[in-house]
């Protein structure tokens, strides 16, 4: 049995542990595969787990990995989006998880190709305020919301945050907390139906999927040491 076979059961044993635990159902938690700069045979054997949602932060990367596999996996873009690279995301992803501005959702929704289902997209949100970090300030995803549901070949589905790393588990549970009730706040005054909280990685995902996380992304426990990116 292969060390990622392995991982990935242990991943998805953690996964439906930590719902019940939160009084939820396992099935409502999806797992994001983060594949970026492992190569295509680590995805392969993630594949072989009955894993099919990878998710990349570097298009040309991406690209490469998405002809790979034609067809055969669910694929998305979790990285900052760079405008010039709007066109070859909405044509090659299915979900799209780190939208902060009406232009880039507006020239996503330009590219999407109309013989494709609607591009489901996420608004990323800044919930620690770092300057680092992609996103939009929490005030202002209401407005970007209300936004992006307007334009036509795209779906919003719901938001992601990367939070700051921490140990601590309240500080965990306070950042998660507040990208549910920010949600729930936009359904409650726009009616739009958000349905996603794209948010927990491999050291933080208890206190994700206790807050309400529906997609977790996760990549070193499934695949390990991330190898230096060399490009």
């Amino acid at each position: 049995m292969t060390t990622i076979r392995l991982r990935m059961q242990a991943l998805q044993a953690r996964v439906r542990t930590c719902a019940r635990n939160a009084g939820r159902d396992p099935d409502s938690v999806r797992i994001i595969a983060v594949s970026k700069t492992f190569p295509r045979e680590a995805i392969a054997e993630a594949h072989a787990c009955g894993q099919t949602a990878f998710g990349e932060n570097y298009v040309q990367e991406a690209l490469e990995k998405i002809t790979a596999f034609p067809g055969a996996l669910e694929w998305h873009m979790i990285g900052p989006i760079q405008s010039n690279k709007t066109k070859p995301i909405a044509e090659h992803f299915a979900w799209v998880h780190s939208v902060d501005s009406e232009k880039v959702a507006r020239r996503l929704s330009a590219a999407r190709p109309a013989a494709l289902p609607s591009l489901n997209v996420c608004i990323q949100v800044n919930v620690s305020g770092e300057a680092s970090k992609a996103g939009v300030a929490p005030d202002d995803a209401l407005p970007l919301a209300r936004a992006i549901a307007q334009l036509p070949r795209l779906q919003l589905r719901g938001l992601m945050a990367v939070p700051e790393p921490t140990e601590d588990a309240t500080l965990q549970r306070a950042r998660f907390r507040t990208l549910r009730e920010l949600r729930d706040h936009i359904n409650d005054e726009s009616g739009i139906g958000l349905d996603t909280l794209s948010m927990g990685m491999s050291d933080d995902l208890e206190s994700a999927i206790a807050e309400g996380a529906t997609m977790v992304r996760v990549g070193r426990a499934i695949f390990g040491a991330r190898p230096v990116k060399t490009r």
